[in-house]
């Protein structure tokens, strides 16, 4: 199964029978802008006020959306912001890595209510779902009966062809194949009925960071998540582009020269697992890494290393995708501490100036803003989409 289709978005219409595109379209403006009078909905969204007025009154019934406090200080009535109510939906999101996995609770706003934490050797399908099974009875035993059936989905954030990668995160040739056949709604089935909604992982997390962290800024962006192995996604014209098979942004594919000079990819120079490798190397405790919270104090020499030579693949990664894409900005993020990021992208920013970048226009080089949670609350947003919101914001900027 897959997130909801893609639905096509120029603006509001007006013609009786379209009523779910345009609940949907007040839902996402509200989303994206935050609470707004009726007037400026109308506006955004390019409805009727009388149509925008009778959406609200129905989405207010059904728990969506709540009224903020009266706009005063303006001559007439006061205006009477509405915004998404966080309790009126809920969604599960589940990240699948290679050296833990993340499972959280979120409402309807992105904020996390529950997270559960797990950390293996690799992954195993039957340990994972059992993580997801007791995550989920711990999560009905702490809402409400009533909010337990606003639960909209699972979402789960998965990396793309699992069981190529045993060499590279130290498992046995061949553990990780009982991915290859894994049929994920059925193994949910049997103990929930839940839709599941599957997606990449870079994308996932970059669909986290387009909705919930810095997307507003940008109209269009290139993302790069670090985890155990690097990923990204591709953001166009406000909207998560995933690409015909949903592979869009597979940057760690990029072609790269490594170290001793001979090609590599760049998720064998810019991923976590080669500053596990270099702390094993050192004789450093490297479950440290994936455990939360985190806490990479005495990591010193090995990450100063890392961090020195993540910079100089990514400045060049950068340059690349700029080459192909004119993007408005290179957005950074990570499974790392808050003040890895930022030396991480401050490292960037001093190598890209000294790459050959004739022909391109200024490269922009930022600090992401979700972290960590980022694929699990990314996964989380799939049943969001799939139910309440369109799944493309190129006509939500009011512009």
């Amino acid at each position: 199964m897959t997130t909801g289709a893609v639905r096509s978005l120029s603006a509001g219409v007006n013609q009786q029978g379209l009523r779910d595109h345009n609940e949907r379209l007040i839902l996402s403006t509200l989303q994206r802008h935050g609470p707004l009078p009726g007037s400026d909905l109308a506006r955004i969204a390019g409805l009727s006020a009388q149509t925008v007025s009778v959406i609200l009154r129905a989405l207010e019934r059904e728990g969506l959306i709540r009224r903020g406090p009266p706009q005063r200080g303006r001559v007439g009535k006061p205006r009477i912001p509405m915004g998404l109510a966080p309790e009126g939906a809920f969604s599960v999101g589940l990240k699948i890595g290679r050296r833990s996995a993340d499972l959280l609770l979120s409402d309807f706003v992105g904020q996390v209510r529950a997270q559960l934490h797990t950390t293996y050797r690799w992954p195993v399908p039957s340990e994972v779902f059992a993580f997801l099974r007791q995550g989920l009875t711990a999560f009905h035993d702490a809402l409400s009966t009533r909010e337990a059936a606003r639960i909209a989905g699972i979402g789960i954030a998965k990396p793309y062809e699992i069981w190529d990668w045993d060499e590279a995160i130290g498992a046995p040739t061949g553990a990780l194949d009982a991915w290859r056949t894994v049929d994920y709604a059925a193994e949910i089935a049997a103990f929930s009925p839940l839709p599941v909604f599957l997606e990449n992982d870079g994308t996932a997390a970059c669909r986290a960071e387009q909705v919930y962290g810095r997307g507003r800024e940008f109209r269009d962006f290139a993302y790069f998540f670090i985890g155990s192995f690097i990923g990204g996604g591709v953001v166009l014209n406000h909207s998560v582009f995933e690409g015909a098979f949903g592979n869009a942004g597979a940057f760690g594919s990029l072609p790269v020269r490594g170290q001793d000079g001979r090609d590599r990819q760049l998720i064998d120079t810019a991923s976590l697992f080669v500053l596990e490798d270099a702390l094993d190397r050192a004789a450093m405790p490297t479950g440290r890494l994936w455990d939360q919270p985190q806490d990479w104090a005495g990591f010193a020499g090995p990450l100063d290393a890392w961090i020195g030579d993540t910079a100089r693949q990514l400045a060049r990664a950068a340059v690349t995708v700029c080459a192909v894409i004119d993007f408005e900005a290179v957005l950074v993020d990570g499974a790392f501490p808050a003040d890895v990021r930022a030396r991480l992208v401050e490292g960037i920013r001093a190598e890209v100036p000294r790459l050959d970048v004739r022909g391109l226009s200024p490269i922009r080089i930022e600090e992401g803003q979700v972290g960590g949670n980022a694929r699990a609350l990314g996964a989380a947003s799939g049943p969001f989409f799939s139910r309440y919101l369109l799944n493309t914001h190129g006509a939500l900027t009011g512009s």
